[in-house]
Order: structure tokens, then sequence, then C-alpha cells
């Protein structure tokens, strides 16, 4: 395992999200325990010391479960991040209640890396707000001990960085962001990088492999990477364009099954930054690839906001596929399994789902775009 030095810790370069741990009957909310504690078991005794967790992730039980299966070991062998969920407003008066459930949830009496969650285009002036007290009270548990290191991830675009960075930036150590071979210019990763190197503020990656979608590539493209290095599986070159930026320092994986994590491991134990060609190529490829696509890693905070129920995240990846062929198989069967209530037609554009979608990706206007497609 590769290993990066933060301040006097030594973390490892792969850290392990526990946004997507298996789950029992497709059911996210029902995370399959003896699974997730048998990945987790198998990640420290292979290197890997963060783990990531989150107040809404698996619909609160992922906290639970990372609390439960790290209990066992001794408290100072592994590094504990979660995070304040201000993706929803209604959590903003909440910071003390929440952070005291997070502690009890997770059974421990500190958090190595605590973060504002998610700051956006929706909730920076919640943020900025003095009257909620947060950056007041979490910094208070620093003072106190119970966070070791705090931090801020952040989906908004760059001016939105840039107001917390004004107002914060100070006392931050470190900030997630969204960063992958896609995402370095649709979503202005790499001027978020430079805005964070100008703080010396270290990088911490979340969805390096775009929510899966980087694990497999088309023939073509795969064929050409191949070329360049044909023993390099397709998922390794996700993560070795970021061990191409210096400022990177943890890259966080969502790994649903034992096969993903071993794969992975397997290539965070060399250090293979990619060269000035082997980096054009690959962003390329991406250029090619994220015309016309929507943003959506299918993190799921929407469907928890949709009076409907409709699996918006299911939905939006139709849609992308749709945009790729057009329509077809995967389109008519997809929505075939799905009684027509919760087709994109049954949106009612109320926009709940927009409030709090990390990506900001305007979701009624694609469902009411994807309808029309359909009746066609």
């Amino acid at each position: 395992m590769i290993y990066q030095d933060f301040q006097d810790l030594h973390l490892s370069a792969l850290g392990l999200g526990a946004m997507r741990l298996p789950v029992t009957d497709g059911d996210n909310a029902q995370i399959d325990f003896a699974a997730a504690e048998e990945m987790i078991d198998y990640a420290k005794e292979n290197g890997i010391n963060y783990f990531d967790t989150a107040w809404g992730y698996h619909g609160g039980n992922s906290e639970l479960v990372v609390g439960k299966a790290l209990g066992k070991y001794p408290r100072e062998s592994f590094y504990l991040a979660t995070k304040f969920p201000g993706y929803d407003l209604a959590n903003m008066p909440k910071v003390k209640e929440i952070f005291e459930k997070q502690l009890e949830k997770c059974g421990v009496d500190y958090f190595d890396f605590y973060l504002f969650h998610n700051v956006c285009e929706m909730n920076i002036d919640a943020y900025l707000d003095e009257k909620y007290g947060i950056f007041e009270y979490l910094m208070e548990q620093k003072k106190n001990g119970r966070i070791r290191h705090l931090g801020f991830s952040a989906h908004g675009d760059y001016d939105v960085m840039k107001r917390f960075l004004e107002a914060y930036g100070d006392n931050m150590e470190f900030c997630q962001i969204q960063l992958n071979y896609i995402d370095w210019t649709f979503q202005d990763a790499k001027a978020k990088v430079e805005l964070l190197d100008s703080y010396n503020i270290p990088v911490w990656v979340m969805e390096p492999v775009r929510g899966g979608r980087l694990s497999k590539l088309s023939e073509e493209n795969a064929e050409k990477l191949k070329a360049l290095r044909p023993e390099e599986n397709i998922p390794a070159w996700a993560f070795r364009f970021l061990q191409t930026i210096p400022s990177v320092k943890v890259i966080l994986s969502g790994m649903s099954n034992m096969d993903q994590l071993k794969e992975n491991i397997r290539t965070f134990e060399t250090d293979r930054a990619l060269n000035k060609e082997e980096t054009e190529a690959l962003l390329s490829i991406a250029q090619k690839m994220i015309n016309g696509l929507l943003p959506c890693t299918a993190c799921s905070y929407c469907v928890s906001h949709c009076p409907k129920g409709l699996e918006i995240p299911r939905l939006l990846e139709v849609y992308n596929e749709h945009e790729f062929t057009g329509g077809g198989f995967i389109e008519s069967t997809v929505l075939g399994s799905m009684p027509e209530e919760k087709w994109p037609s049954a949106c009612v554009g109320c926009r709940s789902c927009e409030k709090v979608c990390p990506q900001q990706i305007k979701i009624s206007e694609a469902m009411s775009v994807f309808s029309a497609r359909i009746r066609k």
C-alpha cells in the first residue's frame, strides 16, 4: 500500500468510502453487515487505514456499520472520517445534536477527520451564516480534541468554493472534491485543485471512477489505453491519473464488493503516475465521453426528497444511456421493469430533488426531456 504524509500522519493513499457498501435485497438502507465487515477487515489487513462515512450514507446506517466493524480494532490503528450533513438545510440548526449522535453511532470519542459536507450553491449562504454557529461549534470540538483535523467537501462550482475558502480557508486542513479524468474539465476540477493549491490545502478525492462509470470503457477507448500500458487494467487508469496530481493525498473509493476492493488494493501497491502522452490520451477520451452526459454519481440524496418516490439515479442512468445510443434494449428493459407511475413522466416538477443534488443537475428538466423522447 502506498502511503501519503499528511502533517504527522501516514495515510493510506486509498481510502475506503462507505457510501456504496454491499446491501441486501437491493435496499440501499439495508447494509449486509457480514459482507461489509469482511471488506473492512480485508482493507485493514492490506494496509488501508482511512475510512470515510457520513450521516446520510445508506439511509443513516453507514456510520453504524463502519463504527461497529472498526470497533474491535485499537482506536489508534485507523483514521475515521465523517461529515456534518449540510446537504439538507433542515440540519443547519442541529450541529451539536448531530455531532454528538455521530460519535455515539460510530462508537468513538473523537473523529480523526471531520468535514463540512457538500459545500455547494444551495447551502453556501447557510454555511456562512453565523446564526447557525456551525463553524464555531466545530472549531470548539477541534480545540477539545474531538475533531483532530477539520476540512470540507465540495460539489459546488469554483465561485462557491472560493467564498467558503475566503471565510474559513485559514482553518481548513484538507478538502474533498469530485476529481477524475472526466471532471478535470467537465466540472472544472482542474481550476478547483489550483484554487486549493493557492491555499496550500491538500486534496482528498471522491468519485475517482465516477460511480463506476470509468471502470469500463468502449472497446475502442480501451484499446487506445492498452496500447500505451498493456498490463494496466481500465479502472487503474483513473487512479493513475490521480496519482499524477501532486496535491492529492487520499483517494476514496466507494467499493461495493470484495472483488473491487482487492483489485483497487493491487493497483495501490505501486505509484505509477501518467506521463504526458498518457495523460493527453486519457483526457482526449474523456472529452469524447462527456458530450450529452448528466453528471449523476448515484449518491441517492434526491430519492428521499422525491414525493413520487422515483428512482432518480436509475432514470438518469437510463437517460445517459439514451444519449449514447438513441434508445434501445437497455432503455426498454429498465423502463419495462418499472410501473408507469415510476417512469420519468411521473415527475411533477417540484424540484425538491434538485435542492439536495450535489451535482446541481436540473433533474426535472431531464425528466421532461426524457418523457418526451419516450413518447416519440
